[in-house]
């Protein structure tokens, strides 16, 4: 990941006193703060630095945090302009709000299967805060090839969100290219596993009574099973591994991805690991039910919106409870990957042998993407910080299977 710890000796980052970032503005440089001998990055360049932000700060008793030396312009360039800026609540929700509608009006994609050269009938953008910049400008009547320049992108590459159909059929037709090694072959197979689940996902948060799109999320999740079981390497292709932005329909594929390898890692019957994925592909289903504007919200919820959130789990509940094609042994993976071992989870708070397997599969996968994902007031936690903070939870979560768990990601940077 893009994402790393840092030690303080490696370079000398410029030490900033917290009260010098401004509520209200836009941070044009990265955040660190400091964990024992590390630079661990908190807010990323961007991001809108709020009265949350502030709380979070003081929370943790940080009274100063650190920028790069690579970014000192931006830094006193942003301190010289900010010095007299104020904040006001009715800023904080305008912006967010934008943000919130800006976001559901696009869609991630992988470029790993845009192959150069190839016709699209789609338009391609790189995601740049706020805007869209143009890689490819196409359309049903006019399309256009796929440039070689599309390796080079930084930052995330999106579709509008209209043009999704287009984007399926382009998958559905999709040919790994001729002359490639078998373990480029490979790879790119799962990335197009991926990203049909992604897809799938996406409608099923759109419609999620849907019969057919859940029939085709369990024949995705068998071919996540094949895959791994064939390579157990190929998890690595299956996730997202790069700092994108948080989207639920990625996340839900990542969780399924983790506790199907998981799984696999502890010897679960096949019957039950296929079981497993389809319930932690659907374990936020319940979130469309959910507002956009709370469920992207940066800064602390109220105890209204909290409880709001929450309701997700029992919402998901509702939808699959009965429903004839969700196998319902599957329903842990999505009532319980919200309880934790102490008992200090919710929505029923379950302790100990309460928690089914599948709650305490797709509990720690759930967090452990949620933790290496950005959000637009954080950056994404390194792998390795994501975990040891998952370890310090102690008693949350189930020590043998997070030995596994760690075992399985060991490669991931």
């Amino acid at each position: 990941m893009a994402t790393t710890l840092r030690r303080i000796s490696d370079e000398p980052h410029i030490q900033v006193p917290k009260d010098k970032l401004i509520e209200g503005t836009r941070l044009t440089f990265n955040v660190f703060i400091k964990d024992g001998s590390m630079l661990v990055p908190f807010f990323n360049n961007g991001m809108v630095f709020t009265r949350f932000a502030t709380q979070v700060l003081n929370e943790r008793k940080i009274a100063d945090v650190f920028v790069s030396p690579d970014e000192r312009e931006a830094l006193q360039s942003y301190l010289s302009q900010n010095r007299d800026k104020k904040t006001s609540e009715y800023e904080e929700l305008k912006v967010f709000k934008e943000y919130t509608h800006f976001k559901e009006q696009v869609y991630q994609v992988d470029r790993a299967l845009l192959v150069s050269g190839t016709d699209i009938n789609f338009g391609l953008y790189l995601l740049n805060r706020f805007s869209l910049v143009p890689i490819v400008e196409a359309t049903e009547s006019a399309p256009a090839k796929i440039p070689d320049k599309i390796i080079e992108a930084h930052g995330d590459i999106v579709i509008k969100k209209q043009d999704l159909p287009l984007y399926n059929e382009y998958l559905k037709h999709f040919k790994i290219p001729d002359g490639l090694p078998d373990v480029e072959k490979s790879k790119i197979k799962a990335i197009s596993i991926k990203e049909n689940s992604k897809v799938l996902m996406k409608d099923l948060l759109d419609d999620p009574r849907s019969g057919e799109k859940m029939k085709q999320s369990a024949a995705v999740v068998n071919s996540m099973v094949d895959t791994m079981l064939e390579n157990p390497e190929a998890i690595y292709n299956l996730l997202s591994l790069r700092s994108y932005d948080y989207y639920t329909y990625t996340h839900c594929v990542n969780v399924a991805v983790m506790s199907v390898g998981l799984a696999n890692g502890i010897g679960m019957k096949r019957s039950e690991v296929e079981k497993l994925g389809v319930g932690a592909m659907l374990h936020d289903v319940g979130k469309s039910a959910i507002p956009h504007d709370i469920l992207n919200k940066q800064g602390k919820l109220t105890e209204q919106e909290y409880r709001i959130i929450q309701s997700h789990v029992i919402e998901g509940e509702k939808l699959l409870k009965g429903h004839p094609v969700f196998p319902q042994e599957a329903m842990p993976a999505v009532t319980q990957h919200h309880e934790k071992l102490t008992g200090r989870g919710y929505p029923n708070r379950l302790k100990g042998s309460e928690l089914h397997i599948y709650g305490r599969i797709s509990s720690i996968a759930d967090c452990y993407d949620a933790l290496t994902t950005r959000r637009p007031y954080k950056q994404a936690f390194t792998p390795f910080y994501a975990l040891s903070l998952i370890a310090k939870e102690t008693g949350d979560y189930d020590p043998e299977l997070l030995k596994v768990f760690i075992r399985m990601l060991g490669k991931i940077k």
